[in-house]
Formats: C-alpha cells, sequence, structure tokens
C-alpha cells in the first residue's frame, strides 16, 4: 500500500474539517440539497464527457494508487541484472521458464530468449509506452475534467441558491437555508476539485512517468543482455537510471 498517498489524502481532510470545527458546529457545513447539486451534477456530466468504462477504469486507477506500492528504480535494475545472471549461467532460452507477474518482463524475456534483433525490442518499447500513456491519459483526462466540473457545479448550485434567496426576501425563515445551500455548493466543489480530483490527476501523472521509465529500464537491460550478456556491464549500463546515492548503496 502506498502510505504517503494515503496519508496525504487522509491529513488533507483532517485539517479542513478540523479548521471547520473550530469554528462552531459542523452540522453546519452539511447541506444535502448542496450536495445533490455538486455531487450529482459532477458525475452526470463525466458520464456524458466520457463512456461509463473509461470512467470506472479511471476510478480504479485511482484505488490502485493506495493498494499499490511505489516500485523503485533500483529494484527493477536489480531484476534485470539477476535476469542476466541466469542467462550467463544456464542460456538465454532459460529465461522462457521464468515466472513473473509483471507482462512487460515477461515479454521482454521472451525476446531475449528468441534472441530478437535490439530494433525489434526498441520497437517494442515505443508502442508498450504509445500504449500505457494512452491508457493513463484517459484517466488522468477525466480526473481533470472532474476538477473543472465540480466548481462549476458549485457555482451553479450557488445560483440557486441566490434565486430561492431573492424570491423569498418576504420570508426571513427561508434566507438562511437558501443562503446555505448558495454559499455550501461552491465550498463543496472547490474542496472536491482540488483536495480530490487534482491531486489525483497529478499522482496518476507521476505514476506514467514512473512506469515510463521502468519500461525503458527493463528493455535496455534486455538489449544490453543480448549484446554482452554480462551482469556487470549490464548493471553498469542500468545504473545510469538510478540517481546517483542508489547506486553507491547498490554495493556491486
Amino acid at each position: 500500500m502506498d502510505i504517503v498517498t494515503l496519508l496525504g489524502s487522509v491529513l488533507g481532510f483532517v485539517l479542513v474539517i478540523g479548521a471547520m470545527s473550530m469554528g462552531g458546529d459542523l452540522a453546519l457545513f452539511f447541506n444535502g440539497p448542496g450536495l445533490l447539486i455538486v455531487v450529482g451534477g459532477t458525475f452526470a456530466a463525466i458520464c456524458v464527457t466520457f463512456p461509463l468504462k473509461d470512467v470506472i477504469e479511471s476510478h480504479m486507477g485511482a484505488l490502485s494508487m493506495f493498494m499499490k506500492k511505489k516500485g523503485k528504480v533500483e529494484d527493477v535494475v536489480n531484476i534485470m541484472v539477476r535476469i542476466a545472471e541466469i542467462s550467463r549461467r544456464e542460456g538465454l532460452i532459460a529465461l522462457e521458464n521464468i515466472q513473473t507477474e509483471n507482462p512487460i518482463l515477461k515479454k521482454a524475456c521472451q525476446l531475449i530468449a528468441d534472441n530478437a534483433d535490439p530494433q525489434l525490442i526498441r520497437d517494442t518499447l515505443t508502442i508498450e509506452i504509445g500504449t500505457m500513456k494512452r491508457r493513463h491519459n484517459v484517466s488522468i483526462e477525466v480526473f481533470q475534467k472532474l476538477a473543472g466540473y465540480s466548481p462549476a457545479f458549485g457555482m451553479i448550485g450557488t445560483l440557486i441558491g441566490l434565486v430561492q434567496m431573492l424570491s423569498n426576501l418576504s420570508d426571513p425563515t427561508s434566507l438562511g437555508p437558501a443562503m446555505a445551500v448558495a454559499i455550501l455548493t461552491t465550498f463543496y466543489g472547490s474542496i472536491m476539485a482540488n483536495l480530490i480530483f487534482l491531486p489525483f490527476a497529478g499522482k496518476m501523472r507521476a505514476r506514467t512517468s514512473q512506469e515510463e521509465l521502468h519500461l525503458q529500464i527493463i528493455f535496455e537491460g534486455a538489449k544490453s543482455i543480448l549484446e554482452n550478456n554480462n551482469p556487470r556491464l549490464v548493471y553498469e549500463k542500468l545504473s545510469s537510471f538510478e540517481p546517483p546515492k542508489e547506486r553507491k548503496n547498490s554495493g556491486r
């Protein structure tokens, strides 16, 4: 589990709720009609903008950010070095039997076992990166649109509340609830956009860059194994992807 992502999300809500509670009763910040306008309107709009499948997959991707721990460049480098050691000790064909849950790593091992041309490996890398980016960019765009829709529906709720308030100026008892809808819908829209949707979009963008780097390491490692099949030389090449501090701690 990615504790930092979970901690950041929880901390943001705790700080906001804490500030709200310091100023009075938290019940003052709950308004059913306002939530209905902002939450319902936002998700209705996103379902119009994108196919339902893309909306569901984007939310599943956001959920996976909490479940999957951030991978390290060092770990990917070490995996490729171990594969080089196996190929040197048992031969390239032995890589066909490597078991891994990573389909990209499995494909790289198959290319090595088949003694594929380096250009084929490069073409495969380009296709895999392009496919991954297109898939992730849809999810990023979904959350960016959500971040735009939620404040907009907050303003719509504000206008609805103002209309209700101005149409009942003769009834002082109706002014309070109408003003609550007018103010709180803008508040709800801002919270949703800046504490949920925009951070998730940014996190997905960062994960996309991370996965692209991991793909580059895997396929550069595959090329290096085909070129010299020396674990030490494979590590020397792939260690360039690591920050200098981590290279020193690798101890190879």
